[in-house]
């Protein structure tokens, strides 16, 4: 399927993999719109990217019908969201705090759910449109300290399959994808860029996922994609 001129939405798309899949949707020749908490960076890299800036956080749902009502009087045309805003969180079982998942939750799972929300209304109208979870490897298994965020992926992959029982009827599809880990600007306090590591992965893997799943013809779609490095260590 040509992705040319056809309108996504990358949420966190300011940095990470969230630019990687917008910029590679780009050069594909699609439109996109970018979100990001921080406008100033945000600006920097959409300009740097030829994307298309939105400051929205996706824990305010005005922000997020904001979102939507820019794209559409923009645009009036929508084929596809990428859900990839996210946060970390990490605690021992009995340090574990309400105000910690609550602060994971409303990013990873409301936030995604709210979203996928407002493009699900759209694309069952139009009988069709694309939502891309992005997900972690987390999602399928636990880890030590990992209980705030492997629950908020575990969440997101259960949302994922009940989304794909409800839309498929509506040819609309929905892909989640697992990165292992990724040396980004996820989960560091100043939002700075990690250094690339030879043997991991980096942002171009899973947009590249992402790109091939989406060009993938209409009559089919990948439920669910894990990337690993082949030796991380």
């Amino acid at each position: 399927m040509e992705l040319k001129d056809k309108v996504y939405i990358v949420t966190g798309g300011s940095s990470g993999l969230g630019k990687a899949m917008a910029e590679a949707l780009i050069n594909e020749g699609a439109k996109v719109v970018i979100t990001g908490r921080d406008e100033n960076k945000l600006n920097e890299v959409a300009n740097a990217i030829s994307a298309i800036p939105f400051h929205a956080d996706v824990v305010k749902d005005e922000e997020i019908e904001a979102l939507y009502k820019f794209v559409d009087e923009k645009f009036d045309q929508l084929d596809g969201v990428i859900n990839n805003a996210g946060i970390a969180g990490w605690s021992e079982v009995d340090a574990l705090k309400r105000e910690d998942l609550q602060k994971v939750f409303d990013v990873n799972v409301f936030g995604a759910a709210i979203v996928a929300a407002h493009a699900a209304k759209r694309f069952k109208k139009q009988n069709y449109g694309d939502i891309v979870n992005i997900a972690s490897t987390a999602s399928q298994k636990g880890f030590k300290m990992g209980s705030i965020y492997a629950a908020s992926k575990f969440a997101l992959r259960g949302m994922s399959q009940s989304w794909q029982a409800e839309l498929r009827p509506f040819n609309v599809r929905v892909i989640q994808i697992n990165p292992s880990e990724v040396p980004t600007a996820f989960n560091v306090e100043n939002r700075s860029e990690r250094t690339q590591e030879p043997n991991k992965l980096s942002p171009k893997e899973i947009a590249d996922v992402a790109i091939a799943s989406l060009k993938m013809d209409s009559r089919g779609f990948i439920p669910e994609v894990s990337v690993f490095a082949t030796n991380p260590f």
